[in-house]
């Protein structure tokens, strides 16, 4: 038996839990009033946020050499003196490429260590480049471009780890990704039945072999195939009967025989030849075909035995003369070189015409179909190159045909593209993702993607004065409008945007960290410092 006696806990006096959590607050309230204290000194003595320049500036300046505005030494401040460092020439907005001071418009824009030119190439390339698909347009009214970004030098902007690369040209594509399905294709693909009902017999061919044009696949014995080669038979002997009563009947015209018996003989003649005529058509419709000029000359049983085992190779027929007597066999046979990829054939099974015993397929060759979104869908063409990547291979090829109508559940619009598949990789029914290449420029101007900045109205990149890197340059960057193009990525896996106008080769532009001239932008668009 347990003694123990429940405890039971009383609740503690409200008078005792307010003084406890008053207690509580008493760090918090003392870590902000001396916040507001802090805040409320830096007022009074005028305290700012310094610049990332003045930060990082090398060594200490002279008290009445440094210019608090810009944060450089006053010395040597492009700002507080323009002679120091003259403006680029201002070309103003330029309609037709959407940037201010444009250097297609004046190539002396340009920040390059050599004179900078413009060819009808270049201006070929911007303008296919705008025509192709709507760009992200610039603010016309926007006066970032007439802003500069001085660091104290170029030890500065090593410190701040501003990298700087040179702008250049390379080979940029524009297109669209769709899912797609592999499938034969439609004209390379045979369901193979018997042309007769019948039984099938011998099976010569299994799924997974591959097979040539007229290959023999299957045999099926059919009475009907003895009754076209017995008609035939009949026909060629019924000719030759008829053509030798004619002979003697015209031997024989004015003496016993009258000309209306010799003419009667030329019909029946007449006649007997349709006949076998509709006899070689009958085995030709089966796939015998045998016309009456290959038997010319033999005797009954020398066309009886040719008829026997009629369009089967030696060895097969030699196989067959020895286990059956039968000469109604038909032989089922591939209609291209290809693959079996499907057999229902067995012996002993019955053949129906309307049911296929072999599926042949020609692998080399498949067709995709891409499931591409309605809003693309009209910038695809014919013969539009595409690369098709699945978890089993990829493979190249071009587009055939763009559906004119879309899929009503999916609002996706099918485009049918051929690919070579010559080592089979490619399987029908299995999925991936094909890119369709719709615009395809060699040089085009590029600059990694980390360059471009949007500022709300316009993109801007950063361009290094041409003097960057001279004992008695400055350390300045120029703000440039650019227009941006397509995106892509180098062998190398780097981010680049292709620069419609804007920039020229040859120019230097800020990449890595470069969001810290931005910073000292926006600084200075705001009046801090």
């Amino acid at each position: 038996m347990n003694d123990s006696v429940p405890v039971t806990m009383l609740p503690t006096p409200a008078p005792r839990r307010t003084i406890g959590r008053l207690l509580r607050l008493v760090p918090t309230v003392v870590a902000l009033a001396a916040l507001v204290g802090v805040v409320c000194t830096g007022q009074d003595g005028g305290w700012t946020v310094p610049k990332s320049s003045a930060l990082f500036s090398v060594g200490a300046q002279p008290s009445d050499d440094w210019c608090k505005e810009h944060g450089v030494p006053d010395s040597t401040c492009v700002e507080c003196k323009p002679n120091l460092l003259p403006r680029p020439p201002r070309t103003g907005w330029n309609e037709e490429f959407g940037v201010h001071d444009c250097p297609f418009s004046d190539p002396g824009v340009a920040q390059t260590t050599t004179p900078a030119s413009v060819t009808p190439a270049d201006l070929g390339r911007a303008r296919r480049a705008l025509a192709f698909a709507p760009r992200a347009p610039n603010g016309k009214k926007c006066k970032l471009h007439e802003r500069r970004v001085q660091l104290a030098s170029s030890e500065v902007v090593a410190r701040l780890g501003i990298g700087i690369e040179l702008v250049g040209t390379s080979a940029v594509v524009e297109g669209v990704t769709a899912p797609g399905e592999i499938g034969y294709d439609p004209t390379r693909l045979a369901r193979l039945s018997a042309r007769l009902p019948g039984v099938v017999r011998r099976v010569e061919r299994q799924v997974g072999d591959r097979v040539k044009a007229g290959d023999i696949l299957a045999l099926v014995e059919a009475a009907e195939v003895g009754r076209a080669k017995s008609e035939f038979q009949q026909a060629i002997a019924s000719v030759e009967l008829k053509t030798q009563t004619l002979a003697q009947k015209k031997s024989l015209e004015g003496d016993t025989v009258t000309g209306r018996e010799v003419r009667e003989a030329e019909a029946d003649l007449e006649g007997s030849r349709v006949r076998r005529l509709l006899a070689e058509q009958a085995l030709a419709n089966l796939g015998l075909p045998l016309r009456a000029d290959d038997v010319k000359g033999l005797d009954p049983a020398e066309l009886a035995a040719k008829l026997r085992f009629l369009d089967i190779p030696d060895p097969l027929r030699y196989e067959l003369a020895k286990e059956t007597a039968s000469a109604n066999f038909l032989p089922v046979r591939a209609q291209f070189d290809g693959e079996v990829v499907a057999r229902s054939a067995a012996p002993g099974q019955a053949a129906d015409p309307t049911k296929p015993l072999f599926v042949i397929a020609d692998t080399t060759r498949v067709w995709l179909t891409l499931r591409v979104r309605f809003e693309d869908a009209d910038h695809v063409k014919a013969k539009q190159p595409v690369r098709f990547r699945a978890a089993d291979g990829s493979a190249d090829g071009t587009v055939t045909w763009v559906s004119p109508a879309a899929d009503e559940r999916t609002r996706a619009v099918p485009v049918r593209v051929e690919l070579p598949n010559p080592d089979g990789r490619l399987r029908a029914g299995t999925f991936g993702t094909g890119f369709i290449t719709l615009r395809a420029e060699k040089d085009a101007v590029v600059v990694p993607t980390d360059a471009v900045h949007w500022e709300g109205c316009c993109n801007v990149v950063f361009i290094a004065d041409r003097g960057f890197d001279r004992a008695d340059g400055f350390a300045v960057f120029h703000v440039r409008k650019v227009r941006p193009g397509a995106k892509d990525v180098t062998p190398a896996g780097v981010p680049i945007t292709e620069v419609i106008a804007g920039v020229l080769p040859g120019e230097r532009v800020a990449v890595t960290n470069s969001g810290v001239l931005r910073s000292e932008l926006l600084r200075n668009n705001l009046g801090a410092g």
